[in-house]
């Protein structure tokens, strides 16, 4: 039954009593509860989700999702174990324009599932480009101050920054290095475990020629080359590097930059020699030939020089120099020498690259000074460089008989056999001496040598001796590389 307007006497509307407005307070206080409950239980699931669905991750953590640095860096603290290669992130600096053409310098020493890291470019790659080497988009560069220099150059700087924000777990050194830059990791871990990763450590070597030091410095470390930075410095670096990128805006290069923002944070280079950047133009005979006593870590600006063996492209060449790198890392371009006295014989070993034999009488120091076969990078002059150099002599029967590497092996007791075959037969020279034509006849040369410990980089190092083998059966030479003895010299 309705009751109608008349029967209430009054207008049913007026008769219903107004919201009290604590109430609606109270109302609206309630839904907006509800509803940020609903946005942060959205917020959480979709973060699970992610967790469990790679393929919706973002490129990079925000620095709220990456774990507390204090946190992580007591818990390397505790870590006493020794550094090997799944410590290490690697930072590739590389462009999609120089990537597909190489990206085989990369492929040549990167080992999927075993080396961990990232190229970083400025796009993605074109999709039929295929390689080892995963890739990332690098983050926004362009909002930084740039007086000189490129664009790149702000990109590459910030890839230890990208770098270490991926989150990588387990990381002690973060390592960057350009996109033509060919590492041999072994030897990597080997310097790098010198060094206590729990502190802030900046690691790598600096250009061979004069004039690219003084244009940008003698103390920093060359990107081509790379360099290494240990988490706690990286941690560091990544918090400052921003406002340090818009204070030295006037400075070339993204090595330089880097240097700056470490300097900035009270840190000074660690020089270590194995690492090349490769400053340099010509042939690289001379230098490698003459390799410093210390690891061979890197070779950068490979496009830049001849290829390092004769009648070989440059990836061909440095696959070759790979077969005796995984046999012996440590002793790879390690040089030594030893003399035929009887016929006054200078031997000088490169092992896994050259030997070469003098058929006159060189001291010591003369041998381990690099033959100058190549030019400085900017000028093409013949120096200066970071280090003294001989020229090649004009006289042909002083020059060395150069036997290039040709194969390696591993007998049964543990010792390598590497044989070095003559590039090249050059005409007996009638004003030479017998000496230099008995050393010309010799065609082959086989080099036998306990493999090297690499502890023995940690340690004061020590060149090694070697003794030649009088007898010379089917023109093939045999030199045996050994430890010297206590109170042994290298030419008596």
């Amino acid at each position: 039954m309705c009751t109608t307007r008349e029967q209430l006497g009054q207008d049913p509307f007026k008769a219903i009593k107004p919201f009290p407005l604590e109430k609606t307070t109270d109302f609206l206080k309630t839904s907006l509860k509800a509803a940020v409950s609903i946005i942060v239980i959205f917020s959480i699931s979709l973060v699970i989700y992610s967790v469990f669905n790679p393929n919706t991750r973002p490129a990079f953590f925000h620095w709220s999702e990456l774990q507390n640095p204090a946190l992580y860096i007591s818990q390397l603290n505790s870590d006493n174990s020794t550094t090997n290669i799944s410590h290490i992130a690697f930072g590739i600096g590389g462009s999609t324009r120089t990537w597909a053409n190489r990206v085989q310098y990369s492929d040549l020493w990167w080992k999927p599932d075993v080396t961990r890291g990232f190229v970083f470019l400025e796009k993605k790659p074109h999709p039929k480009t295929r390689f080892k080497i995963q890739h990332r988009v690098s983050s926004d560069w362009t909002r930084f101050k740039r007086t000189a220099g490129s664009d790149s150059a702000v990109r590459i700087a910030r890839v230890v920054v990208d770098l270490f924000r991926v989150g990588l777990p387990n990381v002690r050194w973060f390592v960057m290095g350009d996109d033509d830059t060919v590492f041999f990791s072994d030897n990597l871990v080997t310097v790098l475990s010198k060094y206590d990763h729990r502190r802030m450590v900046y690691v790598g070597g600096n250009s061979e020629s004069v004039e690219q030091d003084v244009m940008h410095a003698y103390d920093m470390a060359f990107g081509g080359g790379g360099f290494a930075i240990s988490y706690p410095l990286a941690a560091e670096l990544v918090r400052v590097m921003d406002g340090c990128l818009n204070r030295y805006h006037y400075f070339y290069g993204s090595d330089q930059r880097v240097w700056a923002c470490v300097g900035e944070l009270g840190v000074a280079l660690s020089r270590e020699s194995g690492f090349h950047q490769i400053d340099v133009r010509g042939d690289l005979f001379g230098l490698l030939t003459a390799h410093p006593m210390a690891p061979l870590v890197s070779l950068h600006h490979l496009d830049s020089v001849k290829p390092l063996f004769p009648n070989q492209s440059q990836l061909e060449s440095l696959t070759t120099l790979m077969k005796a790198y995984e046999i012996d890392p440590s002793r790879t371009l390690q040089q030594c020498f030893c003399y035929n006295h009887k016929h006054k014989w200078s031997v000088s070993i490169s092992w896994g690259y050259a030997v070469q034999i003098y058929p006159v009488s060189l001291t010591a120091k003369e041998l381990e000074m690099p033959l100058l076969t190549f030019q400085t990078w900017r000028s093409r002059s013949n120096g200066p460089f970071t280090f003294n150099t001989r020229p090649v002599d004009p006289d042909p029967c002083r020059q060395p008989i150069i036997f290039y590497f040709n194969s390696v092996e591993e007998d049964v007791g543990g010792e390598t056999i590497t044989t070095y075959k003559k590039f090249e037969v050059k005409p007996v020279i009638k004003s030479c001496n017998r000496e230099y034509a008995r050393a010309l006849a010799i065609e082959n040369i086989v080099v036998s040598a306990s493999k090297m410990d690499p502890q023995e980089w940690k340690e004061v190092p020590r060149r090694h001796c070697c003794e030649i083998n009088r007898s010379l059966t089917h023109q093939t030479m045999r030199i045996k590389i050994r430890k010297c003895k206590h109170s042994e010299t290298i030419t008596i």
